[in-house]
């Protein structure tokens, strides 16, 4: 006979450390729910509704109190999307060629380039008349950072990107074009590995 323990639990329901006091944190089922679907999706990656890198990078949990730290439970999902983009990486060099793939990466890349090296101030639509948006002079210089690294080679992270904030102004460029841009600069770093 079989006894539940709490052992039993799984490793992310021991792992990420839970905030205090009014702070809050991601709803742990929703962490912990999410996590063994990546889980199932790794080890069957022809399952059906198998997960993507960008489906990790896209994942959204309620905040809660007493909740899962989100810099613990972001930091393991970035290690969980990386692991999903060498796999899809290595899927693809072996269905394409590395020829086509790295034509197919280079292309995506001078596609960002391109939007990036836009005129400053113009380079992502505005928010509406009395909107907010991502401050423009920020974006401004993270695109320039980006274009550097892009063109040159200059240092940038997968961690830096993933992780950049912008501060708000009313009649900034608006967020889901410049969140778009970031996520095709993660998937192309992603890609070149």
């Amino acid at each position: 006979m079989t006894t539940s323990r709490p052992e039993a639990r799984t490793a992310a329901q021991a792992t990420f450390p839970r905030t205090s006091g009014r702070e809050r944190g991601y709803a742990r089922t929703d962490v912990d729910e999410f996590l063994e679907r990546a889980r199932l999706a790794f080890e069957s990656p022809q399952s059906e509704g198998s997960l993507r890198a960008s489906d990790i990078r896209s994942v959204v949990f309620p905040l809660v109190k007493r909740g899962y730290q989100p810099d613990a439970v972001d930091a393991a999902l970035s290690r969980v999307e990386d692991a999903f983009a060498a796999r899809e990486r290595k899927e693809a060099l072996s269905m394409a060629g590395t020829g086509a793939w790295i034509d197919q990466t280079r292309a995506q890349a001078q596609e960002i380039l391109d939007h990036l090296t836009r005129e400053p101030r113009h380079r992502f639509a505005r928010a509406r008349l009395l909107g907010y948006g991502y401050r423009l002079d920020e974006v401004d210089l993270v695109a320039d950072k980006l274009a550097a690294y892009l063109a040159d080679g200059r240092p940038v992270t997968v961690e830096q990107v993933r992780t950049v904030a912008f501060r708000m102004q009313r009649r900034g460029y608006r967020e889901e074009q410049v969140d778009a841009l970031l996520d095709a600069v993660v998937d192309v770093m992603l890609a070149v590995g």
